[in-house]
């Protein structure tokens, strides 16, 4: 269907039989993702989510920092979640997995770019059809967000983690974003707009994440966040 044909779809009438068959099979199969996605991952241990561009070559540097961040969180006992696709999901899922560490992938079909990458645990590979099951997993059971440049859907992601973190409806967990060139001024704009001229946001939300240039600071700050909550991965 195209563009265009869902746009008008939108705006058919529909009787009420329409509505209860369609809606009613939809949520089964929104069930199905649940269900799949918390009885995988319920044994996992703690990991780190890797967001990230699919669209990132593996000659990129983004693709090396990545590769070495997955690396080095693994390691330390630390398992690896990624978008499951190509590019800098690709990259963290290979970084975990050449280090011997656990390597998650929540893969999302799309229509011109995503596939799972071969270096997923064969037993951590799901399927979803719904960006927000998918997002839910990622939240659920991350300790930690690792954040490197991507485009909207990235964006999306972090922002989300950001949010639930502010607003309290999950526990405190360490962001950091990867990349100060990429990241300094979208950061700027957040500090001088957000904050300072509008104040939509409160000085404290700036703590929320950290801005780094290196995988070792990148997963350092992981470490130490957890260091000091006594807290070990427990595989």
């Amino acid at each position: 269907m195209t563009g265009e044909e869902k746009i008008r779809e939108a705006f058919e009438n529909k009787n009420w039989q329409e509505i209860k068959v369609t809606d009613s099979w939809q949520i089964f199969k929104i069930m199905a993702e649940f269900v799949d996605g918390f009885e995988k991952l319920a044994k996992i241990g703690p990991c780190v989510s890797i967001f990230g561009s699919a669209r990132t070559h593996n000659d990129n540097k983004y693709y090396k920092l990545a590769e070495n961040t997955a690396r080095l969180l693994t390691e330390r006992g630390y398992g690896v979640i990624s978008g499951g696709g190509p590019g800098i999901m690709e990259a963290a899922n290979k970084g975990a997995y050449e280090a011997g560490g656990k390597s998650v992938g929540l893969n999302i079909e799309l229509p011109f770019e995503q596939f799972h990458n071969k270096y997923i645990d064969r037993d951590k590979i799901l399927e979803f059809d719904y960006f927000f099951i998918r997002k839910v997993m990622f939240m659920k059971y991350s300790q930690g967000f690792i954040i490197l440049p991507g485009g909207f859907g990235t964006m999306d992601e972090s922002f989300e983690a950001m949010t639930l973190i502010q607003t309290g409806k999950i526990a405190r967990f360490p962001i950091v974003f990867l990349g100060v060139d990429y990241w300094g001024g979208l950061f700027k704009w957040v500090e001088e707009k957000m904050l300072a001229n509008e104040h939509n946001i409160s000085a404290d939300d700036l703590n929320l994440y950290r801005v780094v240039d290196t995988a070792e600071e990148a997963a350092e700050h992981i470490f130490r966040f957890y260091d000091k909550y006594v807290l070990k991965p427990n595989f």
